[in-house]
């Protein structure tokens, strides 16, 4: 299924759309690809991590309104559903986060995802698509990982992540909430957060614009299932116009498997740079393994259509211009 198919169902159910964090990564792609084709939108967002700069092209548009309102400040976060009939909740504490402010990263993993779950109820939201995270299930007791999978999250995102999880679960089954749970894993593309709190990708790319070497963590040999921004999206949206969604969890994968050597060695090849990555000891919580079962969302006609080694290079392309204007800023 194309993102125009998609979106063919999805304007007979909706008209106003909410995004949290939508001047993020993730959520600034959510964004335009709904600004751009006629729905209303409220980004909402707080900047810790969202950029300005992320939302600066859709703000053109009548139809959009970026409001900076954090998800953890219940009553300024109501003053914006006014007419929403979808919630996109991307607004998230990443997992480099959280061994830096445990507490923090709790609130707005946990605390968040129930904030927008009750507001959904009052203000008769028609559907909430909850983001997760693969980090849920911790190191994978049994291959492939389907979303029944046990649930051992190994750092204290996972953990969060996980009551958020629970929080919007919980928000179906007592009020009859509409909601799906999206897990995403390994998420790269164009406005990837590019900071030590960003993802490996971006920060790769950082490094050889800045003629440092990569870092590796470990041996490198741990498994990633990189998927393109562009197939997140389609994902989102194809949640959200089906019926029999409601009530469902689904990995939001790729499928791929891919190496952090093989990955800094891909980095390294398109800077043509001699330099060698430098190894340090593992990050605390980081996953060696994956290998994901995303059969229960290509059923409802997500395809993950994005080649790697293109989706990469398209990436680094796009983010060598974006990393340079940030840092001007």
């Amino acid at each position: 299924m194309t993102l125009d198919e998609a979106f063919d169902k999805f304007k007979i159910k909706y008209k106003k759309a909410m995004v949290t964090g939508g001047a993020g990564f993730i959520g600034s792609h959510i964004c335009e690809a709904l600004v751009t084709r006629g729905f209303e939108v409220i980004s909402i967002d707080d900047y810790s991590a969202g950029k300005d700069m992320n939302l600066e092209h859709l703000k053109q548009y009548p139809n959009f309104e970026a409001i900076k309102c954090d998800v953890t400040d219940l009553e300024n976060l109501e003053k914006a559903f006014k007419g929403v009939d979808v919630v996109f909740h991307e607004a998230a504490s990443k997992k480099n986060i959280c061994l830096k402010d445990p507490r923090r990263d709790l609130q707005v993993n946990g605390g968040g995802a129930f904030n927008m779950a009750e507001l959904c109820v009052k203000h008769k939201v028609k559907k909430l698509v909850h983001a997760s995270t693969g980090s849920v299930y911790g190191e994978a007791v049994k291959f492939p990982q389907d979303e029944n999978h046990p649930l051992n999250p190994v750092s204290y995102y996972g953990v969060s992540k996980l009551a958020g999880e629970k929080y919007v679960g919980a928000f179906h089954h007592l009020y009859d909430l509409n909601t799906t749970v999206l897990r995403y894993f390994h998420v790269y593309g164009p406005r990837q957060e590019f900071s030590e709190y960003g993802g490996v990708v971006s920060i790769y790319v950082r490094n050889l614009i800045n003629s440092e070497p990569p870092t590796i963590f470990g041996t490198g040999e741990q498994e990633r299932s990189f998927t393109h921004v562009n197939d997140v999206v389609l994902a989102n949206i194809v949640v959200a116009a089906s019926d029999e969604t409601n009530g469902e969890i689904y990995n939001c994968a790729s499928g791929l498997k891919v190496t952090i050597n093989e990955l800094a060695e891909s980095v390294l090849e398109y800077f043509k740079s001699d330099l060698k990555p430098v190894h340090e000891d593992w990050l605390v919580g980081d996953i060696k393994k994956f290998q994901i079962d995303n059969s229960k969302i290509k059923a409802l006609g997500v395809e993950f259509t994005t080649d790697f080694n293109q989706g990469l290079t398209q990436t680094i392309d796009e983010l060598k211009e974006y990393i340079a204007n940030a840092q001007k800023s």
